[in-house]
């Protein structure tokens, strides 16, 4: 089976200690000048055009290890890479952007800084990603939109259009220019507000769910009903009074809120499918009420009862990048926002056309993958895979062999969650967050975790993204894995948290689940928790 962990409780991996010989098939040979050094030498291409077969002795040696769940691919690390960033540990950081202002740099050069209405669009776009001077911001705002102003030119809002359908648009001139620019978090505030975080800035969205302002938070939960999600999803989006554009400014209060509405509206559809009765009134449930209705819905569950709905889907990308040339990098908003859905079971199968069904098929849902790598590690090992999983974590020992470096994986931990870089990363900086399994029990779903268990997972998943901001990761895909509903494996709720970074691009290695890494896990582990404190 192709993973790494061992019935043992150990970690395997392999071991590239390449030696071989290239036979020479080039024809001709030219040795062109390349340039010249600091002596004024020339510098040519003999290099390049080797005259007889070439012997590589000792390349790189490459350390491969599969994924503990084989669907992940396999990850590559390059020793020579791995072994400089544990000599220096420093290297694992992305560096802030640099301060741009092009209005004070047109100052400086004795032009005004109208210029910038008239920059190329593609010029435009790139200011608007890396400017931090407001003044620029205002200005591409303007040019993307037209606002409506107070005496003061303070935007209020936004001038719209009719369509030919009686609808009303706003009248956005350069929809790329107001996302772009509508994300950068050094844009004013007021700004913002009216051109993507009021509520109905966005379209029309019913807001159908709040943790209401309490003088540290407020989070609106819109219902997103024209979803790529059958059934449609929901969002839990920062409130106009509460603007979170930087994980620094995110607290615990944000967190728990957000993470509130997911489990509220998990747990109010859920009971109303096994008709349970919910909470009466227009308002947040509290936290007592919400515990019950979970306990509630978990006794159904152990007597056999079953929703539609099977499983549940959550998921938060956060930060916005959009390149010069028009490509999306990540998010749709840099505001702080998280998704989430229910599935079901199964969906109506067909052959052709759409009239007819012929039955049914599994509706995907991501923690169905992990349920089939315990399954298929049961009937190859005859063991426990989490089980084993997490004495491997407990017990990891490098792969360098170095004893005088750190070797946990763990990067904070409680009684009943633990946050850990997993052996094999997907994402150079990947992260994992994993309810724990004593005695082959864990907690698989939300529906399965108690006030506090919930409690753990809110402040890993903080803790996960504290410590990958602190490195300077500005684009993370955070998702869930959840095990279905009423099922008995031994399958821990787990979250992996995704960064992006600057040149990992996800070209044709990632396309083949290769994933390339410059850094030993262990180093990266000890380099989040210092981020941590």
């Amino acid at each position: 089976m192709r993973t790494c962990v061992t019935p043992e409780g150990r970690f395997r991996y392999g071991i590239h200690k390449p030696a071989y010989t290239v036979v020479n098939l080039r024809r001709d040979s030219r040795n062109e000048r390349l340039g010249s050094d600091e002596s004024g030498h020339p510098v040519a291409s003999d290099a390049n055009f080797p005259l007889g077969d070439v012997e590589v002795t000792a390349a790189d040696w490459i350390f491969e290890i599969p994924n503990p769940l084989p669907f992940r691919g396999t990850t590559f690390i390059d020793k020579e890479w791995a072994d400089n960033s544990a000599r220096n540990p420093e290297r694992i950081r992305i560096a802030a952007p640099p301060p741009v202002s092009l209005c004070a740099t047109l100052r400086a050069g004795g032009v005004g800084p109208e210029l910038i209405d008239r920059l190329p669009p593609p010029l435009q776009l790139a200011l608007a990603t890396t400017s931090t001077d407001p003044e620029d911001l205002m200005r591409l705002a303007r040019c993307s939109c037209d606002f409506d102003c107070a005496d003061n030119g303070t935007p209020v809002g936004l001038h719209y259009t009719r369509r030919a359908d009686g609808s009303l648009r706003p009248a956005i001139r350069d929809h790329l220019l107001f996302e772009a620019v509508a994300n950068n978090p050094l844009l004013p505030d007021s700004y913002k507000i009216v051109m993507v975080i009021r509520p109905g800035a966005q379209g029309n969205s019913e807001i159908v769910g709040e943790w209401p302002a309490d003088g540290t938070t407020h989070v609106f939960e819109y219902l997103r009903r024209n979803s790529y999600i059958a059934g449609g999803h929901y969002a839990a989006n920062m409130a106009d009074d509460a603007i979170r554009y930087a994980i620094g400014d995110l607290g615990a209060g944000d967190m728990r809120a957000l993470r509130h509405l997911y489990y509220q509206r998990s747990y109010v559809r859920l009971a109303a499918e096994l008709g349970l009765p919910s909470p009466a009134g227009r308002r947040e449930m509290t936290a007592a009420e919400l515990e019950t209705l979970r306990q509630a819905i978990a006794a159904r569950l152990q007597h056999g009862a079953r929703p539609t709905s099977s499983a549940t889907l959550w998921g938060w990308n956060f930060g916005f990048d959009y390149a010069p040339t028009g490509y999306r990098l990540h998010a749709s908003h840099q505001q702080v926002h998280q998704q989430y859905a229910m599935l079901p079971e199964d969906v109506a199968c067909f052959h052709e056309g759409c009239d007819t069904a012929t039955g049914c098929l599994p509706a995907f849902g991501c923690g169905d993958m992990i349920a089939e790598v315990i399954e298929q590690y049961r009937q190859h090992h005859g063991s426990d895979f989490f089980a084993d999983y997490q004495r491997a974590i407990a017990g990891n020992r490098r792969m360098d062999g170095r004893n005088d470096l750190e070797s946990g994986l763990v990067v904070w931990g409680d009684e009943h969650v633990l946050l850990f870089v997993p052996k094999a990363q997907t994402s150079q900086w990947e992260l994992q967050l994993m309810t724990r399994c004593p005695d082959g029990r864990s907690v698989g779903n939300i529906v399965e975790a108690d006030r506090h268990v919930r409690q753990s997972l809110d402040t890993g998943i903080l803790m996960a993204q504290k410590a990958l901001a602190g490195l300077g990761a500005r684009m993370v895909t955070s998702i869930e894995y959840p095990k279905r509903l009423g099922s008995d494996l031994n399958q821990p709720l787990l979250y992996a948290f995704l960064p992006r970074l600057p040149e990992s691009p996800g070209a044709f290695s990632e396309a083949q689940l290769r994933f390339i890494n410059g850094h030993y896990p262990e180093d990266f582990a000890a380099a989040c928790r210092r981020q941590l404190g």
